[in-house]
C-alpha cells in the first residue's frame, strides 16, 4: 500500500534527511513503513519564514524499491520504415526516441556540429567575436536548448507526458532530482553529456544523424513531400533523400527555412511574439529580495539550504504584456546571434547556479502594428522586423558582438550612462541610449514595466543593474500551420512542422513533448497503411 503525505518544513529541516525520516516515522498509525521517497519538492517564499513543501510517498506493508521508473525500451530500427527529421534540438531528438520505441528508423539532418565540436564555435563567439552561421548557440546538436540552462518546466502539461520526458533525461544521465523539483533544471554544463548519450541511444538502435548538413530544398509534388535536397556544409556537395515523412524541427532561428517555404508557396502564418532586453542584477540582491533577508549575512545563511532565487514578473502596459522571460539565477548573458551582423542576447545558468549574477529577458508583446512597414513580406514580416533591430544593435555596438547597454535606472529615466557596471556578457557591452535604439513601442513599455517591477520587488529598480539589448528570439514570429489531429501541414501531406520553429512550443519540455506527439501521429499513419 502507498500513502501520500505533505510536509511543510523550514529550509534547514528539508535539507536534513534525518529530520524528514523522523517526520515520516510519526505516521506509525499507517502500519509497517518499509520505505519512503520524496515525489515533489517546492519552495514557498511568499512570506517569512520560508517553507519547503515536500510531497512524500510512504510505502506500507510491501517491498520498497528505490527505482522510480522502469527504463524506456527502444527497438532496432527497420531501414524500410524511415522518417527524416530536420534538426537535432530537443524536438528532433525526442521525435527520434519515440520512433525507435516502435522500431522506425529516424534520419536526423543537422546543419551544425556535434555537441563537442560545437563548443569551439561557441567559444569563438565569446573570445574572437566570430560567428559560424551553422554552429553557434542556436544551431548544432542539442539545439538552442543545450545552452539555455536546461529549464525543464512548462505550462503545457496538456500537450504530452511531462513525466516521461523527465524520465528519458534521467535515463540518459540527468540527476534524479529533476523528477521531484517544482522547477527542475539540468544546467548548461551538464546538458552536453546528456545530449551525447541520447545520440548514442539513437545510433545504437540503427538511427542516423548527419551533422554539418543543410536542408536546401523540399521537393513537393501534388501537395505531397517526395524528397529533400541536402548539402554538405564544407563541400557544398548535394544529396537527394527520398521520403514521404519529413519532420521540421528546425527551431525559431532557422530563417532560411522560413524563406524556403515562403518561396515554395507553402502556407505560413504570422504569430504573436515578444522582444525586449536582458536585465542583469547581482544574484545576492535577488536572493535578498525574494528570501526576505535584511542584509548579505542573512542571504549567505539562508543560501546554505536554498538555491539561487528566481523571479517571475508580468505587467500590462498600454494594452500589452511586459514580462520576464527565461530568468536565469546565477547565470550568464550569452551572445546568440546566428549571423555576423546581428546582436542577439539570451541567458543560461550552470547546474549549481553559482555565478554572481542573475539575468532575465524583459520583453514586450509585439503586434502587427509594430512592424507594419514590413507588411510586404507577408507572413515573414515579424521576422524581418526582428532582423532589422538585431542589425541596428550590431551597428550601435561597433559592428562587433559588443552589445548596447545602459544602467537600469538610467534607461528608465532617459539618462545616458557615463559608465557601466561589470557584466557577465563576455564580448563586452557599450553605453548606448537604448531609448533611441529600441522602437518606442518597446522602450516606453519597458520603462513603465520596470517602474512597476521596482514596486513589486523593493530594490529591483537600481542603477547597479544593467540592461543589455536585444532579446529578440523569445519565440518564432512565424507559424507553420498544421492539422491538429494529424500534425501534418494543412496543405502539404507528409510535412510535419513541430515545436518552436513551427510555433507550437516554447522551451525544452514543450518541444520534446511536441516531438513525441508528432512521432506518435506518424506511427499511427504508418500502421494504418
Amino acid at each position: 500500500m502507498k500513502k501520500i503525505i505533505e510536509l511543510s518544513l523550514l529550509p534547514h529541516e528539508a535539507d536534513n534527511k534525518k529530520i524528514i525520516e523522523e517526520r515520516v516515522s510519526r505516521q506509525k498509525h499507517l502500519g509497517n513503513i518499509t520505505g519512503f521517497r520524496i515525489n515533489k519538492k517546492s519552495i514557498d517564499a511568499r512570506r517569512n519564514p520560508i517553507k519547503v513543501n515536500l510531497q512524500v510517498e510512504i510505502i506500507i506493508e510491501e517491498e520498497f524499491s528505490m527505482f522510480r521508473f522502469l527504463p524506456h525500451q527502444f527497438i532496432e530500427a527497420d531501414k524500410n520504415k524511415s522518417v527524416v527529421i530536420i534538426g537535432a534540438g530537443p524536438a528532433g531528438l525526442f521525435t527520434a526516441l519515440r520512433l525507435l520505441e516502435d522500431g522506425i528508423n529516424p534520419i536526423i539532418i543537422e546543419r551544425g556540429k556535434n555537441v563537442k565540436d560545437r563548443r569551439r564555435d561557441v567559444a569563438n563567439i565569446n573570445k574572437q567575436q566570430l560567428i559560424n552561421p551553422n554552429s553557434n548557440y542556436c544551431f548544432g546538436e542539442g539545439g538552442a536548448g543545450t545552452y539555455s540552462d536546461g529549464k525543464l518546466y512548462t505550462r503545457s502539461n496538456k500537450r504530452g507526458n511531462t513525466q516521461k520526458i523527465l524520465e528519458l533525461f534521467v535515463q540518459h544521465g540527468a540527476d534524479e532530482t529533476i523528477l521531484i523539483e517544482n522547477h527542475p533544471h539540468i544546467g548548461t554544463n551538464k546538458l552536453p553529456k546528456i545530449i551525447e548519450q541520447i545520440r548514442n541511444t539513437i545510433l545504437s538502435c540503427g538511427g542516423e544523424i548527419h551533422f554539418n548538413t543543410l536542408l536546401t530544398d523540399i521537393n513537393i509534388i501534388n501537395d505531397k513531400v517526395e524528397s529533400i535536397t541536402t548539402a554538405d556544409v564544407a563541400s557544398g556537395i548535394e544529396k537527394k533523400i527520398t521520403t514521404e515523412n519529413l519532420v521540421l524541427a528546425t527551431g525559431h532561428s532557422a530563417r532560411d527555412i522560413y524563406k524556403l517555404l515562403h518561396q515554395k508557396k507553402v502556407v505560413l502564418e504570422a504569430k504573436p511574439f515578444a522582444m525586449g532586453v536582458r536585465v542583469e542584477h547581482q544574484q545576492s540582491l535577488i536572493d535578498k529580495i525574494q528570501y526576505h533577508c535584511n542584509d548579505l549575512k542573512a542571504v549567505e545563511k539562508i543560501r546554505e539550504h536554498l538555491p539561487a532565487a528566481a523571479y517571475s514578473l508580468v505587467q500590462q502596459v498600454e494594452g500589452r504584456g511586459v514580462y520576464s522571460f527565461c530568468m536565469c539565477p546565477g547565470g550568464i548573458i550569452a551572445p546568440c546571434a546566428t549571423e555576423q551582423n546581428q546582436i542577439v542576447v539570451n541567458g543560461w545558468s550552470p547546474s549549481k547556479r553559482n555565478n554572481q549574477y542573475a539575468n532575465s529577458g524583459m520583453v514586450v508583446s509585439i503586434e502587427p502594428e509594430d512592424y507594419k512597414e514590413f507588411k510586404n513580406h507577408g507572413a515573414l514580416a515579424g521576422m524581418y522586423f526582428q532582423q532589422q533591430l538585431e542589425q541596428a544593435c550590431w551597428l550601435a555596438g561597433g559592428e562587433t558582438q559588443v552589445a548596447p547597454a545602459q544602467r537600469l535606472q538610467d534607461f528608465v529615466n532617459g539618462k545616458i550612462s557615463s559608465s557601466l557596471p561589470d557584466c557577465s556578457y563576455q564580448p563586452g557591452i557599450k553605453s548606448i541610449a537604448l531609448n533611441e535604439l529600441l522602437p518606442a513601442s518597446i522602450s516606453k513599455r519597458l520603462r513603465d514595466g520596470f517602474k512597476h517591477f521596482g514596486k513589486k520587488m523593493n530594490g529591483y529598480l537600481n542603477n547597479d543593474a544593467v540592461v543589455v539589448a536585444v532579446e529578440s528570439r523569445t519565440s518564432s514570429p512565424v507559424r507553420i500551420p498544421r492539422n491538429p489531429h494529424t500534425y501534418e501541414h494543412v496543405t502539404v501531406s507528409g510535412l510535419y512542422p513541430i515545436a518552436e520553429g513551427a510555433g507550437y512550443a516554447g522551451g525544452i519540455m514543450s518541444a520534446a513533448m511536441d516531438g513525441q506527439q508528432c512521432a506518435a501521429k506518424i506511427i499511427e499513419k504508418m500502421l494504418a497503411k
